[in-house]
């Protein structure tokens, strides 16, 4: 671009760009700062990309333990419950594409906080999606620290066998390992340069869950095994609204194809686990899932291999995972730089602020431990993010007629949302009245 003709040509690519976003082909960012950003700054994302995102996310440690929460409702429940919620969770993830560009040729939101200002206002969007949105990006990253580190010590034991002579690593030092991988990933720049990522991240969630199911069902039921509901045990809401990131991820109206075939893979995951883990393992699965339970009673007659490859996938794909729920933080974090400066991010910058985030979850990981108790009301916190406000933004934003179908869907799926967020929040909170909160700072626990 140093020749004497750079100038017209810049120029007249500036002048079809113009005209190609006056007429709806290439839509316009709501902040021309944004392609500074993580989650924006390369526009080069496609239907594949969106679907290694939603599955390598979709799949992720969650699938562990819902066969945990099957033992609270017993098989019809448990069953009607998961067929809802996900049928629920997909209607607002289509909502959200749908409002990823509302109009076309106008401006793009690619960002779930930007949707809420938009939808709410900037004060209430800021006051009901912020603190939620943040708390599934940092809680579950959290989260995949303690699986990813516990699978990592898990891994290692199985490896090694009851003969190792070498010194094991205490769980800490297991969360540390794990965090040094994540952080070395994290240095990717942006959202679509971690599709490659989350393919491996996908590869890996599709054979661990289908090996863990079908070795479980394979060796059949555990000795003494019911399937009648547990009562006055712990929650199994912790991991409420767990895919609201998906929210976050630049997805268009291109890429919905995308989406749905990732979704069909998901449901063709969760529900086997699901299942097939509750059905061999009834209410002697152990609260942290299916692996767990695996190890526990099937540690002697299935082979070390299929122990350690379950293990090293689950290791992989929480690695993997981690990059996904992490982006929102990131892009959160340069954005406060680049609205203060006027200029992108400097690389060594970037790495510090990814480095600094991956420390501040293996503190938490390691001084409150405890936090695992308040997962529920957390969850029941964070709910509406996946289940209520996305039909709310829609009426806001796209303004349907009032008492027609769409306005009437959305009011009402909105409310219900609410009122489930609030019937958590109460419950959990009366959970924790009735047996307190267990305070243990530094006293991290395996998640198997």
């Amino acid at each position: 671009m140093v020749t004497p003709i750079a100038s017209p040509v810049r120029k007249a690519v500036a002048s079809v760009r113009g005209y190609l976003e006056e007429v709806g082909h290439i839509t316009r960012l709501a902040d021309p700062r944004d392609a500074w950003l993580p989650i924006t700054e390369s526009r080069r994302g496609n239907a594949y990309y969106a679907a290694f995102h939603s599955l390598s996310s979709g799949i992720g440690f969650q699938a562990l333990v819902l066969p945990a929460a099957f033992v609270f409702l017993g098989w019809t429940w448990a069953i009607v419950c998961l067929t809802v919620a996900f049928v629920w969770q997909l209607y607002t993830l289509w909502l959200l594409v749908k409002l990823h560009e509302p109009v076309a040729g106008g401006t793009r939101y690619s960002r779930y906080m930007h949707l809420a200002t938009t939808g709410f206002g900037e004060k209430w969007g800021k006051i009901l999606a912020l603190l939620p949105v943040m708390y599934l990006s940092a809680g579950n990253c959290t989260a995949l620290i303690i699986v990813g580190g516990s699978s990592m010590k898990l891994l290692f034991n199985i490896a090694c066998g009851q003969v190792c002579l070498a010194r094991p690593l205490t769980t800490v030092e297991w969360y540390l390992v794990f965090v040094c991988v994540a952080v070395l990933l994290s240095q990717l720049p942006n959202l679509n340069s971690i599709a490659g990522v989350s393919l491996v991240g996908a590869a890996a969630a599709v054979p661990y869950c289908t090996m863990i199911w079908v070795v479980s069902v394979a060796k059949g039921r555990v000795p003494g095994v019911s399937y009648d509901p547990v009562k006055g045990a712990q929650s199994c809401t912790r991991d409420s609204g767990h895919n609201a990131i998906n929210s976050e991820t630049s997805f268009s109206c291109a890429y919905v194809e995308g989406v749905k075939v990732a979704y069909v893979i998901i449901a063709f995951c969760l529900y086997p686990v699901a299942i097939g883990g509750f059905w061999a393992y009834g209410d002697q699965i152990p609260p942290n899932g299916i692996l767990s339970a695996l190890y526990k009673f099937h540690s002697r007659d299935v082979s070390r291999l299929v122990l350690g490859l379950a293990a090293l996938l689950v290791i992989v794909n929480c690695l993997t995972t981690c990059q996904i729920y992490a982006m929102p933080v990131f892009d959160s974090m340069e954005a406060g730089y680049v609205h203060k400066k006027n200029r992108p991010c400097p690389w060594w910058l970037r790495a510090g602020f990814r480095a600094f985030f991956g420390a501040v979850n293996l503190l938490i990981a390691v001084a409150l431990p405890f936090l695992s108790e308040l997962a529920g009301l957390l969850g029941g916190v964070s709910l509406p993010v996946t289940l209520a406000y996305p039909c709310f933004m829609w009426v806001a934003i796209m303004k349907p007629a009032r008492g027609s179908a769409m306005w009437c869907t959305n009011w009402a799926l909105g409310s219900l949302g609410m009122g489930l967020s609030f019937v958590l929040i109460v419950g959990n909170l009366w959970g924790l009245v009735e047996k307190g909160l267990h305070v243990k700072f530094f006293k991290p626990a395996d998640f198997q």
